[in-house]
């Protein structure tokens, strides 16, 4: 089972949604980064669910370092996070221990793991893991920030409803990500939040789910990161962006948007700025042949409908072979794209972090 992302440093993660605890180990870690603890939590609280568009499992989240940390900074030994999970119902769970639940991973997990596979709210296919990466990254996204890099996502559509552009200044853009980072419900434009929120209660009244796609920003990267093959920097932010659950499609500046232009449309032309190279237009996301360019990397995710929805459906039970009806029981999120958009931040850090690690080492983030 592959539980670990990354080259220079490492994040493995573990746990059940049901289980005592969550968490993640972070090895590769430079010595001397501090660890502002109100900072995490600012993170976790961004994540957590609230009202009536989100689940009514509300967890503390009282995460521990324990190991990899001394006097408020980071040993740069294997730093582990364990989080305990205290508000689970898995009651909810036992009738129908194996009946798949259309859009999850109930059926593919008892084809891979052959019934012992811990189904209780999905197991550690919950998104209930992502609170472990955002703790993590928790610890990173300071370090990138004290090397002005800084990373954040809106809520383009959801529902149909969509949000104001990103800015197209990097000046724009950082007074976006900054007012964003600080935003329980991360949009931009005026009266989007309230539109969004009623299109979510709608759905959630008729029983039902929405998706959307998240759109984030990366301000601060040199240009010269990445690899022109297989560790692109589109690869490994892909790598990392397609585990966090209920993405299904990512795309790099105007991919899909612009695919049936010309080229003369869509290349971004350069020029000069003073002594730095920059271009026009940014359909290419920042990114060419798999290496930073020097602009700001931008990229979306299309965030499915919750799968949970607690409308009758069409389903089977896999130990009996046999149709069923599956009406699901429990707390769930009517729509998940509000809370997801922090996951991304927090993955989209960690991956950052590693291929930084490995073009200028580690202690790059510490030296002044």
């Amino acid at each position: 089972m592959k539980n670990t992302l990354g080259n220079n440093m490492t994040v493995t993660i573990f746990g059940e949604s049901h289980g005592p605890f969550i968490g993640c180990v972070l090895d590769g870690l430079a010595p001397g980064l501090k660890i502002d603890e109100a900072f995490i939590n600012h993170q976790l609280d961004m994540r957590r669910p609230s009202g009536k568009i989100s689940t009514a499992r509300v967890e503390a989240d009282q995460y521990q370092i324990v190991s990899g940390a001394f006097n408020g900074y980071t040993t740069g030994t294997a730093l582990t996070i364990i989080i305990p999970n205290s508000v689970q119902h898995s009651q909810d769970y036992s009738k129908m221990a194996t009946l798949a639940r259309p859009g999850h991973a109930d059926y593919t997990a008892e084809c891979k793991y052959h019934g012992f596979q811990d189904y209780r709210g999905g197991g550690h296919f919950s998104g209930r893991i992502t609170a472990a990466l955002v703790a993590a990254a928790g610890i990173v996204i300071p370090a990138l920030a004290k090397k002005g890099i800084v990373i954040g996502s809106h809520v383009k559509t959801c529902a149909g409803v969509p949000d104001a552009d990103f800015g197209k200044t990097e000046a724009e853009l950082k007074a976006q990500i900054a007012k964003l980072n600080d935003a329980p419900f991360a949009v931009i434009g005026d009266g989007v939040e309230a539109a969004m929120k009623a299109k979510i209660e709608e759905a959630a009244a008729d029983r039902d789910s929405v998706g959307g796609i998240l759109e984030t920003a990366i301000v601060g990267l040199p240009a010269g990161l990445g690899e022109p093959w297989f560790d692109s920097l589109e690869s490994m932010l892909s790598h990392a962006l397609f585990s966090v659950p209920a993405v299904k499609g990512v795309q790099f500046g105007n991919a899909f948007e612009k695919v049936n232009c010309r080229g003369s449309e869509y290349n971004d032309p350069l020029r000069m700025d003073g002594n730095r190279v920059v271009t026009t237009t940014n359909n290419n996301g920042g990114i060419n042949g798999g290496i930073t360019n020097g602009m700001p990397v931008l990229f979306s995710c299309a965030v499915k409908p919750t799968p949970s929805i607690y409308k009758e459906q069409k389903t089977i039970d896999f130990n009996k072979y046999e149709n069923a009806d599956l009406a699901i029981k429990g707390r769930h999120d009517p729509a998940i794209i509000h809370r997801a958009r922090v996951v991304i931040d927090s993955v989209t850090a960690l991956v950052l972090y590693d291929v930084l690690a490995g073009r200028y080492g580690t202690d790059w983030f510490t030296a002044e």
